[in-house]
């Protein structure tokens, strides 16, 4: 049996496909009031540690049974087994995509990969985007320095790691969008970038070092954007989405704009 992944779909993602709304809340029901009021303008939600730790793998049941897809934002760092295992139970809950942190190395990606891959093989499950964690957007150049004791520049670190996350077989990494040229130079148009540290114009930078607008961030070529506080704090979050994808769209008319996997925008 041929194994499907879901890192095909890329190449057809409209802009409402590629906005991922990070549901970062405490309330479960809350959680889900907001995927039912934007399921229509959006098709992705990001599920992370905090509302993980609350509801458990049902949360993402719930989504999709509300017709949303899940990316599974557990930043897996772990031994390689354990990584990996987790990763295969990633899949058997049906997330669009789970990410692993780059820094656990390249056996616990390639292990990863391989184990979650046939895995998905055998049970004929299609296998979830694998992208890593490169430098978190709260890391500031004095914190990678000082505080984690690495002397390469917040750039340097950022490319180093998705090289090493191309070499070991994943699909993408996520990054800030100042660092997306310096990725595309060194990994090429087909490796995928997801963005975080969205912040449209007006919205406050709360904890992230490093952000950008989304249509800066689209122009420079992420594949996917992540936004969570300017719309889950939003007094309207649906016309927020709107405005966000407003911006998307209006970056993608842009002469030049690459598209998804560095396809030219239609």
């Amino acid at each position: 049996m041929t194994m499907k992944s879901n890192i095909t779909e890329t190449n057809k993602s409209s802009m409402k496909d590629r906005l991922i709304v990070a549901l970062d809340m405490e309330s479960p029901e809350g959680a889900l009031a907001l995927v039912r009021a934007l399921k229509k303008s959006v098709s992705m939600f990001k599920v992370g540690s905090q509302l993980f730790t609350k509801a458990g793998p049902d949360i993402v049941r719930k989504i999709h049974g509300l017709g949303g897809r899940v990316f599974l934002d557990l930043k897996y760092h772990d031994i390689p087994s354990t990584v990996a295992k987790s990763g295969i139970e990633a899949a058997r809950l049906g997330v669009f995509m789970f990410n692993v942190h780059v820094s656990g190395g390249g056996t616990m990606m390639k292990q990863c990969m391989q184990m979650v891959s046939e895995s998905c093989g055998r049970e004929g499950i299609t296998r979830p985007v694998i992208i890593g964690v490169t430098v978190l957007t709260s890391i500031c150049e004095e914190t990678l320095r000082d505080d984690i004791g690495i002397s390469r520049t917040i750039p340097e670190q950022v490319v180093h790691l998705a090289m090493l996350a191309k070499q070991d077989g994943l699909d993408g990494v996520v990054a800030s969008a100042q660092e997306i040229r310096g990725i595309r130079d060194a990994c090429g148009q087909d490796f995928l970038i997801v963005t975080p540290g969205i912040r449209p114009s007006g919205s406050a930078a709360d904890d992230q070092s490093r952000i950008a607008s989304p249509a800066w961030a689209m122009e420079q070529g992420a594949d996917y954007l992540v936004v969570g506080r300017p719309i889950t704090g939003s007094p309207d979050p649906l016309k927020a989405v709107q405005e966000i994808l407003e911006e998307m769209e209006g970056a993608g008319k842009n002469e030049g704009f690459q598209g998804p996997r560095g396809q030219e925008a239609k």
